[in-house]
């Protein structure tokens, strides 16, 4: 087994999402994008706890490019803090070859 990075982020919608997966991907940022569920958060912001609505998406890169593409999705995305965390995961040789391809 070998190591993948995963970076998670949330969106204010769908569309955004998608906006900015196909992005990444076309930008060979990501190999992947993974659309998942409207969610629901709930957060504290600028002192007061807020609920919303949010699309969160999983993307899948190597782990040389998780700050690059980090900081690409935070200058296409509408918040003004974006939430974006990431980690290593192990993955088959067939997946890591498959992300390095399409990264490359």
């Amino acid at each position: 087994m070998s190591r993948i990075a995963l970076l998670q982020a949330t969106f204010a919608d769908a569309a955004e999402a998608e906006r900015i997966g196909r992005a990444v991907v076309e930008e060979r940022l990501a190999a992947c994008v993974n659309l998942l569920a409207p969610c629901t958060s709930i957060y504290r912001w600028q002192g007061a706890v807020e609920t919303a609505s949010e699309v969160p998406a999983l993307f899948k890169t190597r782990p040389d490019l998780v700050e690059t593409l980090a900081t690409r999705i935070a200058a296409l995305h509408g918040y003004d803090l974006p939430a974006i965390e990431w980690w290593s995961a192990e993955a088959s040789a067939a997946v890591v070859e498959w992300v390095e391809r399409e990264t490359g």
